[in-house]
Order: C-alpha cells, then structure tokens, then sequence
C-alpha cells in the first residue's frame, strides 16, 4: 500500500474541503405537460460540509505522509 501518495491526495483534498466549503447543482424538474405545452422549473440543491472536516481530512493526509516517508523501504 502505498501510504505516501495516499498522504499526499488526502492532503489536497483536505486542502480544498477547508476553501471550499459546498457547492450547488441544479436539476430541471417537469411542472406541467399538456400536449405540446412543457413547463420546466430549476431546483438549486446546495451541498455544504463545515472546514473543520477539510481540516481533520488535512491532518489525517501529514500522519499518512510522514508515516510513509518514515518507513524503510
């Protein structure tokens, strides 16, 4: 297994969950369809996770990095 680079990922990703702390996406729902009249609505779905879980994800990567850098190989 290959800790390192599994240090190294986490470390980003824990760096991006910490700046960015949700995002939004939108599905088009059908409201009315009659025939050959369609009304489509939008609907904006947030996602949002607080900085301290980036932050534990952040940790959890330099344990793993140092842990790899530190074993014999």
């Amino acid at each position: 297994m290959n800790t390192k680079g599994i240090g190294i990922a986490l470390v980003v990703i824990g760096i991006l969950m910490t700046i960015y702390t949700g995002f939004n996406y939108v599905t088009t729902e059908k409201v009315v369809d009659i025939g050959p009249i369609n009304i489509n609505t939008q609907k904006n779905h947030p996602v949002q996770w607080t900085p301290i879980l980036g932050i534990v994800i952040l940790v959890a990567g330099g344990i793993l990095l140092v842990k790899g850098s530190n074993k014999k190989e």
